[in-house]
């Protein structure tokens, strides 16, 4: 393991992805804020445990894909370290066992603030982190990863963030994750567009590939359609202020871009997709919890 250089933990680590973490616990701590329930660290620790299961969701992808030849020399995406033999794969399996037990340890802290209800959070989340690419029956190989992104990296990443805090939960809470689950599952839409017919060749039963590249690229749309949607949508019946409506609809066009792209481009280009889609995820994060606050 010392051979290894940072640049590789890097391409491991997959940095370009973190926002699909940090945006629901910006958006959860907001509305704490909002509700006099904010509190500093536990906010940090939710934070930190978020930025784990994604990195650790990152490497157990890589892991189990190259174990398994789901990833191939011919694939779109960028670098993955065990299929190109930049990392030996007992070496990055004991790397998402280590960044697993990490979040394992936030978790005690935060059970400690929450009680029973992190734990099951806690252990769900690691056995989806597991479960996504591994066991006998991998999430993202039976067009499930879409469902499991907007549960974990929406509704249970904003929801437990939020509760946390204030060791409750209200409907706001509950209906704000809903828009940061579809923005975050939109990343996930480009990914797998991206790889519709290497993922078909190696037997992958992506959404994406489930559905074809016609539909995935309208969910895509819809996705997007309904993340600005809904905040419009509880500002109508005053759940949250015209101001946390409007705020995010200063990201659109950069939503639109994606949009435009995800229509005219395939392949190696969509890398550049995928990441603006997940800057699209972050912003709107922000903008929304701006507009909670103010």
């Amino acid at each position: 393991m010392s051979d290894i250089t940072l640049k590789t933990w890097i391409l491991a680590i997959r940095p370009k992805t973190l926002p699909a973490a940090g945006g629901p616990v910006i958006v959860g701590t907001a509305v704490a804020f909002a509700d006099h329930a904010f509190s500093l660290i536990p906010a940090l620790a939710a934070l930190l445990g978020c930025l784990l299961l994604q990195i650790a969701v990152n490497l157990a992808n890589d892991y189990f894909d190259g174990i398994k030849g789901i990833d191939q020399n011919d694939r779109l995406g960028p670098v993955r370290v065990t299929q190109s033999g930049l990392m030996e794969p007992g070496t990055v399996k004991k790397a998402m066992i280590l960044v697993l037990g990490l979040a394992g340890l936030i978790a005690l802290y935060l059970m400690h603030v929450g009680g029973w209800p992190i734990f099951w959070i806690a252990v769900a989340s690691i056995l989806g982190a597991l479960t996504y690419s591994g066991g006998p029956f991998p999430m993202a190989s039976h067009g499930l990863a879409d469902f499991f992104v907007f549960v974990f990296f929406g509704l249970v990443a904003v929801c437990g963030t939020y509760y946390v805090q204030a060791l409750t939960l209200t409907w706001t809470v509950v209906l704000l994750a809903v828009p940061v689950g579809f923005v975050i599952t939109a990343i996930l839409v480009v990914n797998n567009y991206r790889d519709i017919k290497t993922d078909a060749a190696v037997g992958k039963r992506s959404l994406a590939v489930i559905i074809g590249p016609s539909l995935t690229r309208i969910q895509f749309m819809l996705l997007l359609g309904l993340t600005y949607a809904t905040p419009i949508i509880l500002a109508a019946v005053r759940q949250i202020s015209v101001w946390a409506a409007l705020l995010p609809l200063l990201s659109l066009p950069l939503a639109l871009s994606c949009i435009r792209q995800m229509n005219s481009l395939t392949g190696t280009p969509l890398n550049q997709t995928l990441a603006q889609t997940a800057k699209l995820s972050l912003i709107f994060s922000l903008l929304l919890a701006l507009g909670l606050v103010c």
